[in-house]
C-alpha cells in the first residue's frame, strides 16, 4: 500500500531511501503544490487567496499577515504554523476542539482563530453555506468537470450524520476536482513523454504526487514535460482563476526525490 508509507517522520524517510531506481535511471517525483487550497481559492471565489497564489506568495504566511495583521518579513515559524493548520483544517470543517487539539491551545483561542478566520475570508463561508444549501436539496454535489459526488449522508435521521455529509459536501467540490486533476494529468502523459521522445515512463500516483522512472541523460527534459502536463491538466475543459504548481525532482530513490 504505497499511499501509506509515511513521509513526515525520520522513520517514514528511511522507508522511501528503500524505494530506488534501476541503474542508469532516477526517480522523479512531482507533486501538485498546495492544490485543494487553489481549488477552494477557485470554486470559492477567494479574491485574497486568488491574490496570494497569483503573486507567487507564500500562502500560509499570507494567510498569517491577514489574519493577524503581522507582515510576513520576519513572521515567526509559530504563527504561520497556526494559519496552515487553520487553512488545511477549514477544507475538512474543523472544529475549534480539533485545532485546538492540533496546535496545543485552548478551545477558546481555537474557536477566535477560526472567526477571525472567517471575518477576513467571507468568500469561504458564503461557499460553505452554498454548498451546504444546494446538497440539502439535491442530495449530491459536483466538481468543477461536472462529475457528481452523492452525499447519501446528508438524508440521514441522525443530526450527527447529517453534520458529516454538510462537511463532506463542502470538501467534496476541492478534492474531487484535485482527482479529476491529477487523473487527466496520467491520462495525457504517457503520449506527451512519447511525444517528446523520451523513455521515461509513469510508476504510480501517490495522493497528489505522480512518480516516474527516467533514463538519467534525459530527467531535466522528462521533468520539464512532466510539469507542463500536470500544470495545465484542467485545460481546456476548466480555465482555473488560479496557476497550478507542480514541484518536480530527481533522484537516485525515493526521499531524495522530494
Amino acid at each position: 500500500n504505497l499511499q501509506n508509507i509515511p513521509i513526515r517522520t525520520e522513520t517514514g524517510r528511511q522507508i522511501r531511501q528503500a524505494f530506488i531506481s534501476s541503474p542508469g535511471h532516477v526517480l522523479i517525483s512531482a507533486d501538485y503544490s498546495q492544490i485543494e487550497l487553489r481549488l477552494l481559492a477557485h470554486i470559492g471565489d477567494i479574491p485574497e487567496l486568488k491574490r496570494a497564489f497569483k503573486s507567487g506568495l507564500d500562502i500560509h504566511a499570507a494567510t498569517a499577515s491577514e489574519m493577524f495583521g503581522v507582515p510576513v518579513e520576519g513572521m515567526s515559524s509559530e504563527t504561520r504554523r497556526r494559519a496552515k493548520a487553520i487553512n488545511f483544517g477549514i477544507i475538512y470543517g474543523i472544529s475549534a476542539f480539533g485545532l485546538a487539539a492540533q496546535l496545543g491551545i485552548d478551545q477558546g483561542e481555537a474557536g477566535a482563530y477560526i472567526k477571525t478566520y472567517f471575518e477576513r475570508f467571507p468568500g469561504i463561508r458564503d461557499y460553505m453555506d452554498r454548498t451546504k444549501a444546494l446538497v440539502k436539496e439535491q442530495g449530491f454535489v459536483t466538481t468543477v468537470f461536472g462529475r457528481r459526488i452523492h452525499i447519501p449522508a446528508i438524508r440521514s435521521k441522525s443530526g450527527a450524520e447529517r453534520q458529516f455529509g454538510e462537511r463532506a459536501a463542502i470538501n467534496a467540490p476541492i478534492q474531487g476536482a484535485a482527482a479529476d486533476i491529477i487523473r487527466r494529468a496520467m491520462i495525457r502523459m504517457p503520449g506527451a513523454l512519447l511525444e517528446a521522445g523520451l523513455q521515461t515512463r509513469m510508476l504510480l500516483q501517490v495522493h497528489d504526487e505522480l512518480v516516474f522512472e527516467a533514463p538519467e541523460a534525459e530527467a531535466e527534459r522528462a521533468v520539464a514535460v512532466i510539469r507542463r502536463v500536470m500544470e495545465t491538466a484542467a485545460e481546456p475543459a476548466v480555465a482555473l482563476s488560479v496557476p497550478l504548481d507542480v514541484e518536480a525532482k530527481a533522484a537516485g530513490n525515493w526521499d531524495d526525490a522530494h
